[in-house]
């Protein structure tokens, strides 16, 4: 897998277009979320990433934090319905336009702060390096589940 940044400008630009692909009726290729709560859980990740408190880490997850993290910045894709954070999980009616607005935000709040060395309150300390890899991964797997 090639390591992409959200820091990189055709990247970032090729991601917020990807979004914008995505409409009320897409439908995932696996997985339960619908749209609006892929787009909730990746707006909700993405803030924590910009400095969000995360509420609801179970200990262990804590003390296995740089193992989790090492897993999340490996070169391997993230399989399918792999478990996240309790506070990532949306169940509930999620509005598309809203989540849409949200995480387009959420994503250029991100690029506003700056390529700054930042910590992540499971995984510790994270560079920009680490920070774009990461944020881009994650994202890129959504919106490959969503087809776009």
């Amino acid at each position: 897998m090639e390591r992409k940044s959200l820091y990189d400008l055709a990247t970032y630009n090729s991601m917020i277009e990807r979004i914008n692909r995505l409409s009320v009726e897409s439908q995932p290729g696996w997985g339960q979320m619908n749209v609006g709560q892929m787009l909730a859980h990746c707006a909700e990740i993405q803030d924590v990433s910009n400095g969000k408190p995360l509420k609801g880490t179970p200990w262990f997850v804590k003390l296995i934090g740089g193992t989790i993290k090492k897993t999340v910045l490996a070169d391997k894709p993230f399989p399918k319905n792999i478990r996240t954070h309790p506070q990532y999980i949306m169940t509930g009616p999620e509005d598309f336009e809203t989540q849409k607005s949200r995480l387009l935000l959420s994503l250029k709040t991100m690029i506003a702060l700056g390529k700054t060395t930042s910590r992540h309150p499971i995984f510790g300390k994270m560079t920009p390096e680490e920070k774009g890899w990461g944020m881009y991964k994650h994202l890129d797997h959504h919106l490959t589940q969503f087809g776009v």
